[in-house]
């Protein structure tokens, strides 16, 4: 029987033709990104609230995750925060599989088969970005980049903990190296005119963005080629993708966020008309609500932003982090820091969680939570490495609760309905779930790291309900598999972790 070819064997093929010299490297690269998507599937299997699966057993090397139909999948003791690909082979009754997309075929699984050409294309994908990444010394040079866009494209692997870390279904291998960060492209932006009364703007459209009557659009290359077919446009200003490939570095200083839409990872990254129509609204009120922490976080404002009343042609500008940092300080994300080169001795992760811990829980109590993971949230260092303050960027995703606003006597803006809850498990979700369970745990690369970090954060921070839900109870992390495995259920969905501060964390986490 004829098989089609796997993600693995076309990127091979078109990179023969694009760039046959990666051939070599990209063979190389591909048993290390199956076992890295492998290890972040086992972290799903053994912790989310997957249907089909009936217990979950400790044995005495590891875990056994028992299925419905009776089959036992057999891999090693899972760290739930650890990084790195850690996971090389899984046994599922007896037979071994060291490859994600055979396994989740295998597994048979409802949507089980949409699952395994997603993990197809993170494997391809990973496997190209770590063959095309930079030489070491680029990447741990002598002297920090002074550009922000820089420490952005050193992230080679993408999302730490999703399966799906480097999807990029309908990217061509070409247009994966035009356009992706961790192959350090220059991107020339395309600009379509629309006339300004049949948009909404948010902000001042800056002037090199009109073009008499019409405003000029700033538009991805890939969406003017796949999506805006029939658009006028021409050529626009050269950028530098940031980490979420559609979001560029300006040669001016500002970010502009464009519509893609692709599903990267798990979602479609288009701009909505709502919010466009909020983003200044949400921009300004972030900004009111950071200068209560203290000088401890900023916020990037948006400094305008405008539609086509299409969430397919839109375009956000954003103050660039670097503006919050002074002459000898480095601001970079925080899923960057394992490319400084620093070392992760426990006084600076108990310093850089105490920093990240207070800041999110101040705002909290306030009435917002932050999806405060590794690509939004980014520590200003000084010159030595010390983390100083946070720089926050990317409202879109935010949580606002409208009675801790009037606890504290802040009025309530205009905001997307969305947006808003007084749910304390939804805030806690959306703050602990992205600080705690993503920037924390990426940084401290195990759960004993990462649990004596928040020992020494908890400890001194201010008592309130929302810290002691933190200390007492398991730490919430979005399902990201069963998210992918749940077509027909919008939203997020939940997993409970095993929390480092009051579980033990078993011996992956020593």
């Amino acid at each position: 029987m004829h098989r089609p070819p796997t993600a693995e064997a076309e990127v091979a093929e078109e990179l023969a033709v694009t760039r046959p010299g990666l051939v070599p490297r990209y063979a190389q690269e591909l048993p290390g990104a199956r076992a890295a998507v492998l290890t972040r599937l086992w972290r799903a299997l053994a912790h989310e609230p997957l249907p089909w699966v009936a217990g979950r057993e400790p044995v005495r090397d590891g875990l056994v995750v028992r299925l419905a139909d009776g089959r036992r999948l057999h891999g090693p003791v899972p760290d739930p925060y650890a990084t790195g690909d850690r996971v090389a082979v899984l046994d599922l009754d007896g037979t071994a599989y060291a490859d994600p997309v055979r396994l989740t075929v295998d597994l048979g699984v409802p949507h089980s088969a949409a699952l395994a050409g997603e993990l197809g294309h993170s494997v391809a994908s990973l496997a190209l970005s770590r063959a095309n990444r930079a030489a070491p010394e680029a990447t741990h040079p002598k002297e920090w980049p002074s550009a922000d866009w820089e420490w952005e494209q050193r992230v080679v692997d993408g999302h730490p903990f999703h399966p799906n870390c480097r999807s990029r279904p309908g990217f061509s291998v070409a247009e994966q190296l035009a356009y992706a960060p961790e192959h350090r492209p220059v991107v020339e932006l395309g600009l379509v005119p629309v006339p300004a009364e049949e948009c909404l703007v948010t902000g001042v459209w800056p002037a090199e963005l009109r073009d008499g009557g019409r405003l000029l659009i700033p538009v991805h290359p890939w969406q003017a080629a796949h999506v805006l077919k029939d658009a006028p446009v021409s050529g626009g200003p050269a950028a530098h993708p940031l980490m979420a490939l559609r979001t560029l570095a300006l040669p001016d200083g500002p970010h502009v966020k464009t519509a893609l839409s692709a599903r990267l990872t798990s979602s479609v990254r288009d701009i909505s008309v709502a919010s466009v129509a909020a983003s200044a609204v949400l921009s300004d009120f972030a900004e009111d609500l950071a200068a209560r922490t203290g000088g401890l976080l900023h916020i990037t404002r948006t400094l305008s932003a405008a539609t086509a009343h299409s969430p397919d042609l839109a375009a956000v500008r954003r103050e660039s982090p670097q503006a919050y940092a002074a002459p000898g300080e480095r601001v970079l994300p925080v899923a960057a820091l394992a490319t400084t080169g620093l070392p992760r001795s426990p006084g600076w992760l108990d310093g850089f969680a105490r920093l990240a811990l207070t800041a999110g829980l101040r705002l909290l109590d306030l009435g917002v939570a932050l999806e405060a993971h590794g690509q939004n949230l980014l520590v200003v260092l000084d010159a030595s490495g010390t983390p100083l303050r946070l720089v926050y960027r990317d409202l879109a995703d935010v949580r606002v609760s409208p009675s801790r606003l009037a606890r504290h006597g802040i009025p309530v803006p205009d905001l997307p309905a969305r947006i808003l809850t007084d749910d304390p498990v939804a805030l806690r979700r959306k703050l602990f779930g992205s600080l705690v369970a993503g920037a924390l745990a990426g940084a401290a690369g195990s759960a004993g790291a990462l649990g004596t970090a928040l020992a020494a954060a908890t400890a001194a921070a201010e008592p309130t309900d929302d810290l002691a839900a933190l200390r007492e109870r398991p730490v919430p992390a979005k399902a990201l598999t069963l998210m992918r495995l749940s077509p027909g259920t919008p939203g997020d969905q939940w997993a409970e972790l095993p929390n480092p501060l009051v579980l033990d964390p078993g011996p992956s986490g020593q």
